[in-house]
């Protein structure tokens, strides 16, 4: 409920042979001092300090689900399961509420702000998704409060696929702009999808990241896996996407050639230069040596957040507990 602005220094030197501090940094006695010296840099290992420069509180009931700074760099958005909240990065104390979709009875509550995200280059414009599956995008230049959307971005559902679990596997749990601003991706439990902001009617890129899984959401709603929220990212030149799955594992999608890739983050993969082995999942009673069974995999062991460099093939993937950085060599 809380949002800190942190800023992240590096330093490789380190200043040495000052007059009235000795090198452990403790004053020295001044009638001990016999010549004046001039301090000098040193280099030193690199060290990377990050430090709290402003704390944004007091603003949000709920937990925290978005954060997204705007183009103009001044200005960014907060949300929560239901309200969004627009605060300047130098005014701490003080918000400005551009949606809110709390009802006034909260038994009528259909659904919940799963994410939100600024447009990269036009600073008045923001999407944000809902449980029920839905992206609306909204322009600040039309009103404050912006309760009415500028355009909603829906799939019709396909009647054949309808279950019980339908509604929350449709739940979208991140959205990202394309740098270039004309595509968002959308990640929901089974699926990433692409969408073009000039048609609403539905996504003009579908991946599949794990359809396997599609006869297991029984057991996978009774030890609540069903609820993850998977991140998603876009790489530099938004040819490639990226998103988490079960068993350390995450996918990979080319947009042109329409190949996509499965590689696992572990320890075991961690040494210097290795090249990551792609990895495939097997659903029938029959599997290669190299491949895995739907039925082995480990879903404690999951990766819910990805990112990937803006300018650099460098991405980076939290699984568990530890964070693997890899570098692409396409």
């Amino acid at each position: 409920k809380t949002i800190k602005l942190w800023k992240v220094t590096e330093r490789d030197k380190r200043p040495e042979g000052y007059n009235l501090k000795d090198e452990g940094g403790l004053s020295r006695d001044s009638t001990n001092i016999t010549a004046l010296r001039v301090p000098v840099f040193k280099p030193m290992e690199l060290l990377v300090e990050a430090s709290p420069r402003r704390i944004f509180a007091n603003a949000h009931t709920y937990h925290i689900n978005s954060i997204s700074v705007n183009s103009d760099q001044e200005t960014y958005l907060s949300a929560d399961d239901l309200r969004i909240n627009l605060w300047h990065l130098e005014v701490t104390d003080q918000s400005f509420n551009i949606v809110d979709i709390k009802p006034a009875n909260m038994e009528e509550l259909t659904e919940v702000i799963t994410a939100a995200e600024f447009h990269p280059t036009e600073c008045s414009l923001f999407v944000y998704s809902s449980s029920k599956g839905t992206i609306r995008l909204c322009d600040m230049r039309a009103q404050a409060l912006c309760d009415r959307h500028a355009k909603l971005f829906e799939e019709p559902e396909d009647p054949t696929n309808r279950s019980f679990f339908s509604e929350i596997i449709s739940s979208i749990s991140d959205v990202k702009f394309s740098h270039n601003g004309r595509y968002m991706i959308t990640r929901d439990y089974l699926s990433v999808k692409v969408w073009d902001l000039q048609m609403d009617s539905r996504p003009i890129e579908t991946y599949q990241v794990h359809e396997y899984l599609r006869n297991k959401l029984c057991s996978l709603y009774e030890n609540d896996c069903i609820f993850d929220k998977f991140e998603c990212a876009w790489s530099g030149g938004d040819r490639y996407i990226m998103t988490g799955s079960y068993n350390n594992f995450f996918r990979m999608f080319d947009r042109e050639t329409k190949r996509d890739i499965t590689l696992e983050a572990c320890r075991e993969n961690m040494r210097t230069r290795t090249i990551l082995k792609p990895r495939k999942v097997c659903t029938g009673s029959k599997r290669k040596k190299d491949e895995i069974s739907v039925d082995c995999l480990d879903f404690s062991k999951k990766i819910l957040h990805t990112a990937w460099h803006p300018l650099e093939n460098i991405l980076a993937v939290a699984a568990t507990n530890n964070l693997y950085i890899f570098h692409s060599k396409d």
